[in-house]
């Protein structure tokens, strides 16, 4: 027979590859002499030609020849495999129970062939550590047919056994959270958009059992309303491959609405496209957040009436504080004429009044702030001279503690782009604070100095001290810390919220603090310092022209307590308690400047401006407000209604004095 031609009783090797260059011939009947030696040559091109480890053993079991594969995988040279008995190989290691009986199986004695295939076995290997082979027996053909020998193919399956095991255990992971998830779970195919399969959880939830949902469309069991949304949103899958919707509703069998949050997504499972549907029950979410919103919109209105409570506090504080201011400037014109009881007894009042004054300002300014409403009228300022009018107004209430107060200032300008007035209020409430909190007889050291680009102004006092658990809050709201004085030291809480909110709005920094009760506090604001500017030139000083005034107020005491010291100051001053009767006065008095109240019954401020303006003789009167109502918008509107000025009641008489000189240019509108 050719060698590359078959042979009718060749049987095939697994694991083997076609090889035209070898030939197996069945085996001759052996003599004694030639059992072994007459078939190594063959047997050794053989196992030289496979890639596969393999051993062909005889009828006992002996190894008559052994693959370079098998002898380099389980580092067994030839010539101690080949004649070695298969349960003595390797030192015992084939010595496998039911493997020497799978074996005696394969050769009967008959024709018959009893192979077998895929009988495990582990082996510890030198340097490759445990593996897992499968052992495949054929009988190989002799002469007459018959079987003579054994060939033991061996099939490393270390690596699929592996991978197949993680697979189970990512099947079985998958399984348990697709069983015991919370959120439903559904497979739809994704050619037909029919459920293939349902979790638990979605079947609770629908109120469907496992073989009432397969087959279904979504719009069949209570999603997306209808077939045409169902359709749709199906089509946007596809396009997309991933859709979502928050809050969608669900109809459940049972009937009772609820609302899910619905997230799909297209993925490759196996040979085909399927769909996976999330669905999670947010209807306790819902009405949290419904809740919450609701909330908000209450909180949202109850700040707004707040500030439109501290809008209309303010306001009906600062009518009666500014008659009161009035008649202590008329007391204080005649304070020649006063006793030492008369003169103690103003002094007390402004002293008190002061104190009020400011009280009410602060309520009005937290307002501002919490709104973002409150706006800065930045210049160039020198901040030693910011800082020495702060001084002056805090002044007499520092003295009357009998405090020593020290102030540094730097010889060279210090100049910053900001509001003096603001900064002003900054430095006046950190001196008020050291006044307060230090006992009689006590130290307050200010100090103004430049670092790093910064004015940076420290405020220091040897008072009472503020503990470690309030200094995190101290610049906030309504915040007061019990500093062991009297309670009337304690004020409102909100001048230090104040002090941060001004700072931080001139793009600074303020910092508080304290060794401990008793060992007095520390205050340092930091701002960033300008380009070097110039003074402001000084207005020429031209002679006082007396104009004719109308002070028009709906509060009479305030009315009349304002004519009389304008009058006290040489103008002409006439009153008006309504707006008709501002307007036939102005019409026979034919004023220079009106003050008016913007809050007047039957016709407010604004209307009685504009007709006072439609009169041709009054086309270019000054209008200045004189008014309770003091936030943004008050003075937006004043402005845009052509008001030379907008003050904010209770003023002083010198602010009203300053207005009515005569100026060049347009008057701007300014806050008091």
């Amino acid at each position: 027979m050719n060698a590359a031609e078959p042979s009718p009783d060749r049987q095939a090797i697994p694991g083997a590859k076609p090889n035209p260059e070898v030939t197996i011939e069945p085996p001759r009947q052996p003599g004694p002499a030639r059992r072994h030696g007459d078939r190594r040559a063959p047997q050794k091109g053989l196992s030289d030609a496979l890639r596969e480890p393999f051993l062909v053993l005889d009828e006992e079991l002996r190894v008559r020849s052994a693959s370079g594969a098998f002898c380099e995988k389980f580092q067994v040279p030839r010539e101690d495999a080949e004649g070695c008995h298969l349960s003595e190989l390797g030192g015992g290691r084939w010595d496998v129970a039911g493997l020497r009986q799978k074996l005696a199986e394969v050769l009967p004695g008959a024709h018959a062939f009893n192979d077998f295939e895929g009988f495990e076995v582990e082996q510890e290997l030198p340097g490759a550590g445990r593996r897992t082979m499968l052992l495949h027996g054929r009988g190989l053909p002799g002469a007459e047919g018959r079987p003579s020998e054994i060939l033991l193919a061996i099939e490393d399956v270390t690596e699929r056994r592996a991978a197949e095991a993680a697979l189970g255990a990512s099947e079985t992971r998958y399984r348990r959270l697709f069983e015991t998830a919370k959120d439903g779970i559904l497979i739809l195919d994704a050619a037909s958009g029919k459920i293939m399969d349902a979790n638990p959880f979605i079947k609770t939830l629908l109120g469907y059992s496992h073989d009432e949902l397969l087959g279904k469309e979504l719009w069949q069991i209570g999603l997306f309303g209808d077939i045409a949304a169902s359709q749709a949103a199906f089509q946007e899958l596809r396009e997309t491959g991933y859709i979502r919707y928050e809050h969608l509703p669900l109809e459940t069998r049972g009937g009772p609405r609820v609302e899910v949050e619905f997230v799909s997504n297209v993925y490759r499972a196996d040979t085909s496209d399927v769909i996976q549907c999330n669905i999670r029950d947010i209807t306790v979410r819902s009405g949290l957040e419904r809740q919450a919103r609701e909330q908000s919109a209450a909180l949202a209105e109850l700040h707004r009436r707040k500030d439109e409570f501290l809008a209309m506090l303010s306001h009906e504080l600062r009518n009666p504080l500014s008659s009161i201011v009035n008649a202590m400037h008329l007391m204080r014109l005649q304070r020649g004429d006063e006793n030492p009881i008369q003169e103690q007894a103003r002094t007390i009042l402004e002293r008190q009044v002061a104190q009020l004054t400011r009280l009410v300002g602060d309520l009005l300014e937290v307002s501002r702030v919490a709104t973002g409403q409150l706006r800065l009228r930045l210049e160039s300022i020198d901040l030693r001279g910011v800082v020495t009018v702060a001084v002056e107004a805090t002044r007499a209430a520092i003295d009357r503690r009998g405090h020593e107060l020290a102030v540094a200032l730097p010889p060279q300008p210090v100049w910053l782009q900001a509001d003096p007035a603001r900064l002003e209020q900054v430095i006046v409430n950190l001196l008020d604070n050291a006044a307060k909190y230090t006992e009689p007889q006590g130290h307050i050291w200010l100090s103004l100095e430049t670092e790093n680009g910064a004015a940076v102004l420290r405020v220091r006092d040897s008072g009472v001290g503020i503990a470690e658990t309030v200094l995190p809050r101290v610049f906030d709201l309504f915040t007061q810390a019990d500093r062991t004085l009297d309670h009337s030291a304690g004020g409102l809480g909100i001048g230090l919220s104040l002090v941060r909110a001004l700072v931080e709005l001139h793009h600074g920094k303020v910092e508080a603090s304290s060794a401990g009760p008793g060992q007095g506090s520390a205050f340092v604001v930091r701002l960033p310092l300008s380009e070097a500017g110039s003074l402001p030139t000084a207005a020429s000083k031209t002679a006082a022209v007396r104009l004719p005034v109308l002070v028009v107020d709906d509060d009479i005491d305030a009315a009349d307590s304002l004519a009389l010291l304008l009058q006290m100051a040489g103008y002409e001053a006439r009153v008006a308690y309504t707006g008709t009767t501002a307007l036939q006065t102005a019409v026979e008095q034919c004023p220079e400047a009106v003050v008016l109240d913007l809050s007047l019954p039957e016709m407010d401020g604004y209307e009685l401006g504009r007709r006072l303006r439609q009169h041709p003789q009054l086309a270019a009167v000054r209008l200045i407000a004189l008014t309770g109502h003091g936030q943004q918008e008050d003075l937006d509107r004043s402005r845009a209604e052509g008001f030379a000025a907008h003050l904010v009641k209770p003023i002083e008489l010198q602010q009203i004095l300053d207005l009515l000189k005569p100026v060049d240019g347009a008057a701007a509108t300014r806050e008091a």
